[in-house]
């Protein structure tokens, strides 16, 4: 087998020998690559390898953006107030770098207005056209028809503008700039 590590000659080893010159280290021989020719081995301390990995996945983790989902509902007859209302939402939503899931609910017979939805959909998702993209357009599913929509570029945290700063006044003049008395 082929021998890899720190404080190790590379080369071609017996199994053994490779096992004692870990030991000599007290490290562990941990295999690397078992299919090729001839099979590779390490000489690392393999619970700091392990703890290093963990560590590496947790930083990757936390560096991860989460997408929130906002779901906003309509009915089929809802009205411009109510619709003007949960657009305002929707803007606040997507600045905030928020996806968006907009249905209409259909309940009982109203599923016999669907084209009504649709339009409703579209009117929500034309309105939004500046600040949002649509993933899926309208499609209906059971008894909710959906549109998914995402914020077209998630806006940077606004700097506050930096008060001027003042002149700093020099010792023993007044406001005029003449000397104190």
């Amino acid at each position: 087998m082929r021998l890899v590590g720190d404080n190790i000659e590379q080369g071609i080893y017996s199994i053994d020998q490779a096992r004692r010159l870990a030991q000599e280290q007290n490290l562990d021989l941990v295999e690397i690559s078992p299919t090729a020719v001839p099979p590779v081995c390490r000489v690392i301390d393999y619970s700091k390898f392990k703890y290093e990995q963990k560590k590496k996945t947790r930083e990757l983790k936390a560096k991860q953006t989460k997408v929130i989902l906002k779901e906003i509902r309509f009915g089929p007859n809802t009205d411009d107030h109510d619709f003007a209302f949960k657009l305002k939402h929707a803007q606040e939503f997507l600045k905030e770098g928020a996806k968006i899931k907009a249905y209409v609910h259909f309940v009982g017979r109203s599923i016999v207005f669907k084209e009504r939805g649709e339009i409703l959909l579209l009117k929500f998702a034309q309105a939004l056209e500046d600040l949002a993209k649509v993933e899926q357009l309208p499609k209906l599913e059971g008894k909710r028809m959906f549109l998914y929509l995402a914020p077209k570029a998630v806006a940077p945290a606004k700097p506050k503008p930096a008060a001027a700063p003042a002149a700093p006044k020099e010792a023993g003049k007044d406001k005029a700039g003449q000397p104190a008395s």
